[in-house]
């Protein structure tokens, strides 16, 4: 068999780039509301792009994805194709995340949430590598293949570089005396040693799981480090069983130790009495908390803490924070009233002198109104109607909070409607990531084969945007409320989700090389792989403090990860 050096040739990075940018500018064809295309808008581009100079002579076909799907051999009909499947395996991500946490709020951690939800999180991405070499001949299959493992790649050092350095980013505080960051406190600006972000020692312990899993790689690998073609499909056979074995260690520890599912669900009980207590304040008359403009409202947010003001000393004590919270009527989740408390007196009193002053207490609600926006999408005016639609969401978001007081399962009104839900949600998602992952694949090899930039360039950049965007978003967004507990619950899933890229989609992956008798061949990517784990594992095992600098450190390991690549296989001719 040829080998892969033989298809492979030297080409520039510039028309990558403009690829993208391509991609950005023309998913404006996307509806404002963020649905796909009807069918005939998407016939009619690629009928746009097909009759345009640069299509190709008219005797070059393509195939259809199941028969009847649209498919172009252009290359930007391929660009709009894969953006509108990748559109659709962000969605199945999107709706297989809502459900498991659902699921985990209701079930709580065990086996929901140490087994199923991380298998689920892998959903996406194994399905795209099983489908990159399961249909089509050996050859197709041989260089279809490359497809998955760009994915596999691309997965892992996104979430260990521009993901993890953009949480240190946004969750960056001040770096107090004892070298640990100060919740809620950024007077630094952009300090690269005195900012930073904090996390608590189990995140350390997640960093280590994630060195750990690189372990399959390099029994895959290890007839390719001594140079022989003898043994290479036991290696891949020994690679294969160890991946699965890890991949179940890895769920009988969460199911064990169900730490990250506990902050889940403590921050999920916090974020329903903030909620709570919007919606509260909205329905005592007292007027709209935010303007049309989604300013919030002072002088309502002044006329409510004068209501709750009940000895009129112009601060807040404790009692009457209590008194609040008992008053509100919380029938879809028991929480811990005492504790509620704590958390909105840590919030609101910035003094810490165990009362919340009317400055102090404006500014706390003008901080959860801006992050009940970032939360809901709202068009148009904010209406009465927004408080309410937060308060709604509030009970599937699932996020952190280490509170060792939370019980393992909430109690909610219907259960069974919430379960039938949460299953509704998860098959969604699973079908969709079913349906579209083999069009996906098919969109991504018509496109490099129509621009000459090879599929594992393109599937490194490209697919982990469409399968790990909505969780990006997620951890962005809760590592910017700059506390150590929601960063550590952050850090300790980008760890997660990477542990199970490295073992279950890799097992997938390996599946496919031995039992469709495939060539292991993918020694650059593999190096990329291994650089970017232990190095970033090795950073992160053992310290909790990480300033604003190590951030440069993440950021520059993703471009070097692609010169990497392109040196190894266009310029020493690895294979």
């Amino acid at each position: 068999m040829a080998t892969r050096r033989q298809h492979r040739r030297a080409f520039p990075l510039v028309p990558l780039l403009l690829s993208l940018l391509a991609a950005a500018a023309y998913g404006r064809l996307l509806s404002s509301d963020g649905s796909s295309p009807s069918a005939p808008l998407l016939s009619s581009v690629i009928r746009l792009a097909s009759s345009g100079p640069a299509a190709p002579a008219a005797e070059e076909k393509c195939e259809q994805s199941y028969g009847f799907l649209p498919c172009t051999t252009t290359v930007l009909g391929n660009l709009f194709l894969a953006l509108v499947y990748g559109f659709l395996m962000f969605k199945a991500a999107t709706y297989l995340s809502s459900g498991s946490e659902l699921l985990l709020e209701i079930m709580g951690p065990g086996l929901v949430g140490g087994l199923l939800l991380p298998i689920l999180g892998a959903l996406p991405d194994a399905l795209l590598v099983l489908v990159s070499g399961l249909s089509g001949s050996k050859e197709t299959a041989q260089s279809q293949v490359l497809i998955g493992m760009g994915l596999l790649a691309g997965s892992t050092v996104f979430l260990l570089t521009l993901l993890w350095g953009t949480c240190v980013v946004v969750g960056k505080c001040d770096l107090g005396p004892s070298g640990e960051a100060v919740d809620v406190t950024n007077t630094k600006g952009f300090s690269l040693t005195a900012t930073g972000i904090t996390t608590d020692v189990q995140t350390s312990y997640a960093a280590r799981i994630m060195g750990l899993s690189i372990i399959p790689f390099i029994i895959a690998q290890f007839p390719k480090m001594l140079k022989t073609h003898h043994g290479q499909r036991l290696a891949v056979l020994l690679a294969l069983i160890v991946s699965f074995l890890l991949v179940l260690a890895y769920c009988l520890y969460q199911v064990f130790q169900p730490w990250i599912q506990r902050r889940k669900l403590a921050y999920a009980k916090h974020k329903h009495v903030i909620s709570g207590i919007l919606k509260h304040a909205q329905m005592q008359s007292l007027g709209r908390l935010l303007n049309d403009d989604g300013t919030p409202n002072e002088d309502v947010i002044r006329k409510l803490f004068h209501k709750i003001d009940m000895d009129e000393s112009s601060t807040l004590s404790r009692a009457e924070l209590h008194a609040l919270i008992i008053g509100i009527n919380f029938e879809e989740v028991d929480f811990d009233r005492a504790d509620a408390v704590d958390k909105v007196m840590d919030d609101f009193d910035t003094s810490r002198n165990e009362y919340v002053e009317e400055e102090e207490f404006v500014q706390g609600m003008k901080k959860w109104l801006n992050e009940a926006k970032r939360s809901v999408p709202v068009g148009g005016a904010f209406s009465s109607k927004f408080i309410n639609d937060y308060h709604a969401r509030t009970r599937q978001e699932h996020d952190q909070l280490i509170d060792k007081s939370d019980e393992a399962v909430e109690s909610v009104e219907n259960p069974g409607w919430c379960i039938a839900k949460a299953v509704g949600l998860l098959l969604l998602g699973a079908v969709i990531a079913a349906a579209f992952a083999d069009p996906l694949v098919d969109a991504v090899q018509n496109f490099s084969n129509a621009t000459h930039i090879p599929s594992f360039f393109i599937s490194f950049i490209a697919l982990p945007l469409a399968t790990n965007s909505s969780e990006a978003v997620s951890a962005i967004i809760f590592a910017s409320r700059k506390k150590q507990r929601t960063c550590s619950l952050t850090f300790s899933e980008v760890y997660g989700g990477v542990t199970m890229n490295n073992t279950l989609c890799l097992g997938v992956f390996l599946a496919l090389i031995y039992f469709r008798n495939l060539t292991w061949d993918f020694s650059s990517e593999v190096l990329i792989i291994l650089v970017v784990c232990v190095v970033m594992a090795l950073f992160t095992s053992f310290r909790t403090t990480f300033p604003l600098w190590t951030c440069l450190v993440a950021y520059m390991l993703y471009p070097l990860s692609l010169v990497i690549v392109y040196i190894l296989d266009y310029v020493f001719g690895w294979s």
